[in-house]
């Protein structure tokens, strides 16, 4: 590694660690030639990770999007930016450890609605409204009795 201030490769690692969300080293080295310390971030290297929507038409994955949908989705709801967030986050763990350079947006959208199942059921329901694009009311009856099926089944248990 070369010093941001005299550019010698003459660098040694004095400390290791990871960051606090754990996507990268944070390495502390010095300088054997000049003497100062620095830091240095090793991450792996991101592909670009390509959706394919329902019209077969493919965009580079975005987070934003999907953090956008789950926000209106949980409006006047009891949850956290944090929690929304962190939804985002397992998703994107998810469909990285695919190992795949293109995922559907169908993919996508039944991970989201996995994590909101348990999060928060009427934000749930209000995603999938608009995901499953839900013609009428019956479509909103059916998915909640299925809901609340699921949830009576898990405390039986």
């Amino acid at each position: 590694m070369k010093c941001p201030y005299c550019h010698s490769t003459n660098t040694k690692v004095l400390d290791s660690r990871t960051t606090e969300d754990d996507t990268a080293i944070r390495r502390r080295r010095l300088c054997e030639d000049c003497g100062k310390r620095f830091s240095t971030y090793e991450r792996y290297e991101n592909i670009t990770l390509m959706v394919i929507k329902k019209d077969e038409t493919r965009e580079a994955y975005d987070p934003s999007k999907i953090i956008n949908g789950i926000v209106k989705s949980c409006q006047k709801r009891p949850v956290s930016l944090d929690e929304i967030e962190q939804v985002a986050k397992n998703v994107e763990i998810k469909i990285n450890h695919t190992g795949k350079k293109e995922v559907t947006s169908t993919y996508i959208g039944e991970l989201v609605m996995d994590e909101l199942k348990d999060l928060d059921p009427v934000a749930y329901v209000r995603f999938a409204s608009v995901y499953r694009e839900f013609k009428d009311v019956d479509s909103f009856y059916n998915e909640i009795v299925n809901l609340r099926d699921k949830k009576d089944a898990s405390e039986e248990q």
